[in-house]
């Protein structure tokens, strides 16, 4: 049974992101708590909700987003990868294929059944990608896996 503030509708354009403060590892180290509102007028936000730490796709989509975290940073954009993985599971990850952008251990998928990626009776989440620009609106949701050009384009547009 689900509670009634929680929806497992996948978020739209023009909608308010939810907020969320969750532990974080970066390249071979953990990064402590990253909360939403770290990056609120200072940069837009790339949320990327993937099923599996080190599975093939899962490491193409998270490799891509290192080799390409200067173009990112260039234009005030943060990528996250977020997963239903704990820390220990993105450490390896992490060091494993040098990932630069913080992965976010979402346990339990409270913040991603909070953007609808993961629905009930399910342990990961689907793959699904916001933009959200840095008032903390969602301004792009991509169902499965755009290339960082096509993010890149919707972030340039954003100002």
């Amino acid at each position: 049974m689900t509670s009634p503030q929680v929806s497992n509708a996948l978020l739209k354009e023009g909608d308010t992101a939810p907020s969320f403060d969750l532990p974080a590892f970066v390249g071979s180290k953990a990064a402590g708590n990253i909360k939403l509102s770290d990056f609120h007028g200072k940069n837009h936000v790339i949320l990327a909700f993937y099923p599996k730490d080190d599975t093939p796709g899962c490491t193409k989509e998270m490799c891509a987003f290192s080799e390409d975290l200067d173009q990112f940073e260039a234009v005030h954009t943060q990528p996250l990868g977020i997963s239903c993985d704990n820390v220990d599971s993105h450490g390896k990850f992490a060091a494993k294929y040098n990932l630069k952008q913080p992965l976010l251990a979402d346990v339990g998928g409270v913040v991603g059944k909070a953007y609808g990626t993961v629905v009930e009776g399910k342990a990961t989440a689907n793959r699904v990608t916001f933009v959200i620009d840095k008032n903390g609106t969602i301004a792009k949701v991509i169902e499965g896996m755009p290339t960082n050009s096509d993010l890149l384009a919707v972030v340039k547009g954003l100002g």
